[in-house]
C-alpha cells in the first residue's frame, strides 16, 4: 500500500510568501510604512492579537457585546433628542 502522507520537512516549493506585503518604491519608506499600517488595520490583525492576549469566557464576550449595544442605543437616543 502506498504511503500518501506528505513530508512537510523537506519541501522544495521555494519560498512561501503569505500575509501582507508592501513594496517600497523610490526609497519612500515612510509612505510604504503608512500603507502597511493601513492594510494591517483593515485586516484586523492587531485587534485579533489583542483579543488573543488572554482568554475571555464566552459569557463575558456576550455580556460585553450586549453592554456595548445598550451604550450605542443610548448614544443614538441622546443624539436624536439634541436634533
Amino acid at each position: 500500500m502506498k504511503n500518501n502522507r506528505r513530508n512537510y520537512n523537506n519541501r522544495d516549493d521555494g519560498p512561501r510568501v503569505s500575509g501582507i506585503a508592501v513594496e517600497v518604491k523610490n526609497g519612500q519608506f515612510e509612505r510604504a510604512l503608512r500603507k502597511f499600517k493601513k492594510k494591517v488595520t483593515d485586516a484586523g490583525i492587531i485587534q485579533e492579537i489583542r483579543d488573543r492576549k488572554y482568554f475571555v469566557k464566552p459569557s463575558e464576550i456576550k455580556r460585553k457585546a450586549k453592554d456595548a449595544g445598550k451604550k450605542r442605543w443610548k448614544r443614538k437616543q441622546r443624539m436624536m433628542e439634541l436634533e
